[in-house]
């Protein structure tokens, strides 16, 4: 027990994603591009919400909050990615993969609530719009908020306490290019599968109840728009929900393939490949998806712009 405590404390290695050849420095430019680009993004639609009176409605104040998390979610992994590729490392300290499987299961819970709450949002905006202001008043938006983020802190907290106290007497390379929880586990010389069969039943909970709340929400969504007289606002309506569906669906797709489905029947590529999906693709596109097609966002935009323009004439 004494090896594997010292085993722990000494860190882990990382398996990157990238070698140093020129295809592999192609992708690396352009997973350093999204990331760029999705914290932009984020980081534009949430100074537009704190600053623009017109988007402080529950829609927005929902939306700031999945920005949040989605400027979160590619911190955590890429730039230590990014660091240890550049600098021809792999080395991770115990506390900094500690500190990754935290943060990551905390924003990836949070946001998955968050999603199925945001669902909700819409259903209630097509199926009962009179009725909008008071069923998505200040004081709902607030609860499903602080929902999301204490299911994120809640699950965090007791699954990184769980994986952390195991004994890590084996190889300490983790075959992945950040410390999630599966792939860490695999490193472990106890037997773990009562905690791997208690982990997919939780999964049930963290994964399919969302998922059945989005389809519910999204379904009767679906059922108003086709009743929609106007052909205009039916295809405005199906075109946004068709959007944000193929968003949830690639960020819910990935996380039940990592946790749900068993690791004998994946290889640590297809993971490292998913988790990328999670990670930095929705982040990058659920500003693009969400809000800065709006016409609202875009004039917030253009309204900021046009303020810098007049102090650069000054």
């Amino acid at each position: 027990m004494g090896e594997s405590n010292q085993s722990v404390s000494s860190g882990f290695s990382l398996v990157g994603l990238f070698g140093h050849t020129g295809p592999h420095l192609i992708l690396f430019s352009l997973v350093a591009a999204m990331f760029t680009m999705g914290l932009l993004g984020n980081t534009i639609l949430l100074f537009l919400i704190c600053t623009d009176s017109r988007l402080h409605t529950p829609m927005y104040f929902l939306l700031s909050q999945l920005s949040l998390l989605d400027v979160g979610f590619p911190l955590v992994t890429i730039p230590k990615m990014a660091a240890n590729f550049l600098q021809g490392r792999s080395s991770i300290s115990f506390g900094g993969c500690a500190a990754q499987m935290f943060f990551l299961m905390l924003m990836g819970v949070s946001e998955g609530v968050l999603l199925s709450l945001m669902s909700y949002d819409r259903y209630v905006a097509v199926c009962h719009p009179l009725r909008y202001p008071v069923l998505m008043r200040r004081q709902v938006c607030l609860f499903m908020v602080g929902t999301s983020w204490f299911s994120g802190v809640l699950v965090a907290s007791i699954q990184t306490a769980i994986t952390l106290q195991f004994p890590y007497c084996a190889s300490r390379t983790v075959d992945h290019f950040f410390c999630e929880l599966p792939a860490l586990l695999k490193l472990s010389c106890a037997d773990i599968s009562d905690y791997q069969l208690s982990l997919s039943i939780s999964g049930v909970l963290i994964l399919l109840l969302p998922i059945s709340l989005i389809a519910t929400s999204y379904g009767l969504v679906l059922r108003a728009v086709l009743q929609m007289h106007s052909t205009e606002a039916r295809h405005k309506a199906f075109t946004t929900c068709s959007s944000h569906i193929s968003v949830v669906g690639l960020f819910y797709g990935a996380a039940v393939f990592m946790y749900m489905v068993p690791g004998a029947y994946h290889t640590p590529q297809q993971d490292n490949v998913v988790s990328l999906f999670y990670s930095l693709i929705t982040p990058t596109l659920n500003p693009l998806i969400y809000s800065l097609r709006n016409r609202e966002v875009q004039m917030a935009l253009v309204k900021v712009l046009g303020r810098a323009d007049l102090r650069s004439k000054r």
